[in-house]
């Protein structure tokens, strides 16, 4: 497969059939790994204004992905490997949901679809996650709203936090779901 590097974190296939292969995601998460980010993803359209936007991504633990929310754009996320929790938020920053990620075989949930603009992040649980993404295109900076009630990811101890508080919410969230817990 043919790859045209975007940024440290980003690669187009150049190809005409786009073909992914088990090697294809290890050299991904070989290259995460080196990621200041802890991150990188294939895109397999071929450029950003494509009206189809399918990435494989790999995220590391502790890979923070700052709450976000797509303006007149659905996503969908297939999970490949690994755990993760999908939150989603109300517009004050307070959860909404909890999606527990895992792969085809666990007890988790390996997709989730969301309509319209939801405030969402995902919290990493096991030592790598790796996931298809669909979206719609074209991609404009524009389109993604953070919120801001979640740090930028150049406030370290904002970030790590925020993200304490998150997983507290969550565990909390779960429990409330299920007296057993």
């Amino acid at each position: 497969m043919q790859l045209k590097p975007y940024n440290a974190e980003v690669v187009f296939a150049a190809d005409s059939i786009v073909q992914i292969a088990g090697a294809d995601i290890e050299a991904l998460k070989v290259e995460a790994a080196q990621n200041p980010r802890r991150r990188k993803r294939i895109c397999a359209h071929p450029d950003s204004g494509d009206r189809l936007h399918e990435m494989f991504i790999v995220h590391e633990r502790g890979c923070y992905v700052r709450p976000h929310k797509h303006v007149d754009k659905c996503e969908s996320l297939h999970v490949i490997e690994g755990t993760a929790d999908a939150v989603f938020f109300h517009e004050d920053g307070s959860l909404r949901d909890v999606v527990t990620l895992g792969e085809y075989r666990t007890d988790g949930r390996f997709f989730y679809r969301v309509a319209g603009p939801v405030y969402h992040t995902l919290l990493i649980s096991s030592p790598v996650f790796v996931f298809h993404e669909t979206t719609g295109g074209p991609f404009r900076r524009e389109d993604t709203i953070f919120a801001p009630w979640a740090p930028t990811e150049d406030q370290p101890d904002a970030v790590g936090a925020f993200t304490r508080r998150v997983t507290e919410a969550v565990a909390a969230f779960k429990r409330g779901r299920n007296p057993e817990s």
